[in-house]
C-alpha cells in the first residue's frame, strides 16, 4: 500500500492506495494532526440499472460500480489561490470513467467535491445514482458524535437540531460485531425548492472534543440527499444530487458522454460548531460571483411584509417612498400585486409583467420617478419561472417551453413552470428583465418562486422528471449568470416563500437572500440569529417591520433583528409615534456606520445555536479587532451570563434601552429589565 498527501495549509487529505488500484481517503483534517484511518468507503458511489449495490437497505455507499472502480491517475494544480486535486477511477466491467475533483481555495478548509462521469464502454448505462463527495474519516469516537441538521420551513427557518448518531446507527452486536448495518441518518430534499423541509445541509460534531465536520449541497433544486452512518467502526458521509430513491432520477449515459454531479463542500474544525459555520461562511464568500453589492450593503425598503402585502397604488406607495427616504433607504422595492389591476385575481394570470393601470393611473413610472428623486433605487417583485394559466403568456410560448410530463403541461395552483433549457422561455424573460432594467431604470429585482410544480419534466424521450428537473436548475442558474453579465450593478434576491430556496447554487449568483415571511417580530428573531448558519450576513435580508400599536421596546426589537444582516425596512412607517420613528431613524444610522464590517465578519452564537422557543438568542459577528453582539430577550429570566472575550463593551442600539452590561471574569452579565427587548453591542477586544 502506498500513500499520498493533498491538502493546503488548514485541512490535509491522506488516500491510500492499494497494490490492486483501490483507492480511498483514510484521513481528512488539519495538517499534522493525528486522526484514527477512517473506514474503507470509496470514493464515488455509482449504481446503474444491472449494477446495483452490494449491500442492500438504507444506504447508498454501498455499490457494485463503485466497489469496482481502480485509480487511473491523480494530478493537482495550484492557480490564483485555489487548489485542485482529480482523481481518475475507472471500472474495467462497464467502460465507465470517474473524475473525482476535490477543491480547496487557500487559507480555508473546507474541500469541495463533484464527480465527472464518462462513459467509455460500447454500451449506454442507465444511471440511478451518483454520489458528489463520499468520505469514510469523519470519526471513530461513535459514541460521542451527534448528527446535525436544520428543519427549514414556510414561516419557520433554520431550526437546527442535533442528536447521537448512535440513535440512527446503534451498536449491532457485542460478542460476534458485523462491520456495519444496514441503517444510517438520511435527509433528503425533493421538488423545486432546495430548502423547504430541511436545509440542504448537515453536520457531525464530537460533544466531547470539539471535532465538527459540516456539508452542504450546492444544488438550487429540490433533488438532493446525504447519509451519515457508521462504517466499520467510523463515521461516514455520503452526499448526492438527485437519485433514483426518493427522487425518480435517472440518466442515460451513451458511449463518450460525460454527466457532472452538483457540487458539495465540507468544512473540518476542530473547535466546534462555530469555527466550521465560519469555515462555510468564508467559502461561500469565496465561491460566489463578485458583486459591489456584497461589500456596499445598502439598505432596503420593501413595501410587503406588515405592510401593503401584496397591494400597491400610487396614493399609498408615495408615502412610503418619502417615510422611506426620509429614514435612510438606499432602494425601495415595490412587491407583489404592482402588474395586477385592482379587481383582477392576479395569481392565474401573471407571466406579461406589464403594469397594472387601475393602480398606478399616472402610470408606474411615476412611482419610480419618485423613487430616485428621493436619492433611491427602484426594485421590482418578479416571479420569473412561473406563468397563470390565464395569462396570454401561455398560448404565446410553445408547449416545449413549460414542465411536461406525460406531453402535457404540469400544472400547479393555477401556474404553468417554464422549462429554462428552452430557448422560447429564456428569451421571453430576457425580454422582460431587459425592459424592467434597460427600459425602465430598475435596479433591484426580487425574484419570487412560490409553487413546487413535482418531481420535475420529462419532455425528452427517455428523459426522467427528476433528470429534466436538474436540466432546468442548471439553466436556471446559466440564465442568473446571463442576467448579471448583461446588468452588472442590478442587485438581484432570491426568494421562495420566504426561505425555501436557500441554497449556494443560487446565492453564488444572487447579492440578497429573503430569510423569512414570518410575520410575529418575536419568532423572527430565532430565524434571525441563526441564518448565518445557511447564508452570508451580508446576504442575509431579514425585516424589519415596526407598526404602530408596538411598544417602543418592539420596535427596537425588530429593528435590532436586521442589524446584523440585511436591512429589510418596512411596516407602516407614516403612522409611527415621533419616538418610534426616532428609533427606526437611530437603527439605520447604526446599520450605516457598522455595515462596512459585516462583510468581513464571522459568526459565533453566545448561547449555542438558536431553539425555536428560546427566551434568550444571541448572535455574534466577528472582526480581527471588533465583535458586534446581538441580544434578545423573549421571556425568562431578566439577567444574562455570556462568554464573550474581554474588552469595552459599547451599547449601539437602541440609546433609549435599559439595558445593564456589568463585566465578570469571563465576559459579561447583560440584564434586559423587559421582554421582549433587543440590544446590539460592540466589545472592542
Amino acid at each position: 500500500m502506498t500513500r499520498f498527501q493533498w491538502g493546503n495549509d488548514d485541512l490535509a487529505a491522506e488516500f491510500a492506495l492499494t497494490e490492486d488500484g483501490v483507492l480511498r481517503l483514510e484521513r481528512l483534517g488539519a495538517p499534522g494532526a493525528q486522526h484514527h484511518p477512517g473506514a474503507p468507503v470509496p470514493l464515488v458511489a455509482v449504481s446503474a440499472t444491472g449494477h446495483g449495490r452490494t449491500w442492500s437497505g438504507n444506504r447508498f455507499i454501498h455499490t457494485a460500480i463503485g466497489e469496482r472502480l481502480r485509480h487511473k491517475e491523480h494530478r493537482s494544480t495550484h492557480e490564483d489561490g485555489l487548489r485542485t486535486l482529480t482523481v481518475e477511477l475507472h471500472d474495467p466491467a462497464t467502460g465507465l470513467t470517474a473524475e473525482v475533483v476535490y477543491r480547496l481555495a487557500d487559507g480555508i478548509p473546507v474541500l469541495r467535491s463533484e464527480v465527472v462521469l464518462r462513459n467509455d464502454g460500447p454500451t449506454a448505462l442507465h444511471l440511478e445514482t451518483v454520489s458528489s463527495l463520499a468520505v469514510g474519516c469523519l470519526t471513530d469516537a461513535l459514541d460521542d458524535a451527534d448528527v446535525m441538521w436544520a428543519d427549514n420551513d414556510w414561516f419557520a427557518e433554520c431550526r437546527w437540531r442535533r442528536e447521537p448518531l448512535r440513535l440512527s446507527s446503534p451498536v449491532i452486536s457485542g460478542r460476534v460485531r458485523m462491520g456495519y448495518g444496514r441503517g444510517a441518518f438520511v435527509l433528503a430534499g425533493q421538488g423545486a425548492w432546495s430548502s423547504c423541509g430541511t436545509l440542504p445541509m448537515g453536520g457531525l460534531t464530537d460533544r466531547r472534543t470539539g471535532r465538527t465536520h459540516l456539508w452542504q449541497v450546492e444544488h438550487n433544486g429540490g433533488g438532493w440527499r446525504w447519509e451519515c452512518g457508521e462504517r466499520e467502526g467510523s463515521a461516514y458521509l455520503a452526499a448526492f444530487g438527485p437519485c433514483e430513491s426518493p427522487h425518480g432520477w435517472r440518466h442515460t449515459l451513451e458511449p463518450g458522454a460525460e454527466f457532472r454531479t452538483v457540487p458539495v463542500a465540507l468544512a473540518v474544525s476542530d473547535q466546534g460548531p462555530d469555527q466550521a459555520f465560519a469555515a462555510l461562511t468564508r467559502h461561500r464568500r469565496a465561491t460566489r460571483r463578485p458583486h459591489p453589492d456584497h461589500e456596499h450593503l445598502p439598505v432596503i425598503f420593501n413595501d410587503y411584509m406588515n405592510c401593503l402585502m401584496g397591494d400597491p397604488t400610487t396614493a399609498k406607495l408615495l408615502p412610503l417612498v418619502d417615510a422611506a427616504a426620509e429614514a435612510g433607504a438606499e432602494y425601495f422595492v415595490i412587491d407583489a400585486g404592482w402588474y395586477a389591476d385592482e379587481a383582477e385575481n392576479w395569481w392565474d394570470t401573471v407571466g406579461a409583467w406589464e403594469p397594472s393601470r387601475t393602480r398606478f393611473p399616472g402610470g408606474i413610472h411615476e412611482v419610480l420617478d419618485h423613487i430616485r428623486d428621493r436619492g433611491m433605487v427602484p426594485g421590482l417583485w418578479l416571479e420569473p419561472e412561473v406563468v397563470g394559466t390565464r395569462s396570454p403568456v401561455a398560448d404565446a410560448l410553445p408547449e416545449e417551453a413549460f414542465f411536461r410530463r406525460e406531453g402535457l403541461r404540469v400544472v400547479e395552483s393555477g401556474r404553468y413552470h417554464l422549462d429554462l433549457r428552452h430557448p422560447a422561455a429564456r428569451a421571453h424573460l430576457d425580454r422582460v428583465v431587459d425592459r424592467l432594467v434597460g427600459e425602465w431604470g430598475v435596479g433591484y429585482l426580487k425574484l419570487d418562486h412560490n409553487v413546487d410544480h413535482g418531481p420535475g419534466t420529462s419532455d425528452h424521450p427517455g428523459e426522467s422528471p427528476a433528470d429534466g428537473m436538474l436540466g432546468h436548475h442548471r439553466a436556471h442558474l446559466d440564465w442568473l449568470d446571463g442576467v448579471l453579465d448583461r446588468h452588472p450593478h442590478l442587485v438581484l434576491e432570491n426568494c421562495a416563500s420566504g426561505g425555501m430556496r436557500m441554497d449556494h447554487a443560487l446565492l453564488s449568483r444572487m447579492q440578497v437572500q429573503s430569510t423569512s415571511d414570518q410575520q410575529d417580530l418575536a419568532r423572527y428573531a430565532s430565524i434571525a440569529a441563526a441564518v448565518p448558519t445557511a447564508v452570508t450576513p451580508e446576504q442575509a435580508a431579514v425585516w424589519a417591520y415596526p407598526q404602530p400599536e408596538d411598544s417602543l421596546d418592539e420596535v427596537a426589537f425588530t429593528m435590532t433583528s436586521a442589524l446584523l444582516g440585511r436591512v429589510h425596512l418596512s411596516g407602516r412607517i407614516p403612522e409611527l409615534t415621533p419616538e418610534a420613528r426616532a428609533l427606526v431613524h437611530e437603527a439605520m444610522a447604526v446599520y450605516k456606520e457598522i455595515r462596512a464590517d459585516l462583510p468581513h465578519a464571522l459568526p459565533s452564537w453566545p448561547l449555542g445555536l438558536p431553539s425555536w422557543d428560546d427566551p434568550w438568542l444571541a448572535l455574534a459577528l466577528h472582526t480581527p479587532t471588533t465583535t458586534y453582539l446581538a441580544v434578545w430577550r423573549r421571556g425568562g429570566e431578566p439577567t444574562l451570563n455570556l462568554n464573550n472575550p474581554a474588552g469595552r463593551v459599547d451599547l449601539l442600539y437602541p440609546s433609549t434601552s435599559q439595558a445593564v452590561c456589568e463585566p465578570h471574569p469571563n465576559g459579561l452579565v447583560l440584564t434586559l429589565p423587559t421582554a421582549p427587548s433587543a440590544v446590539l453591542l460592540r466589545l472592542a477586544r
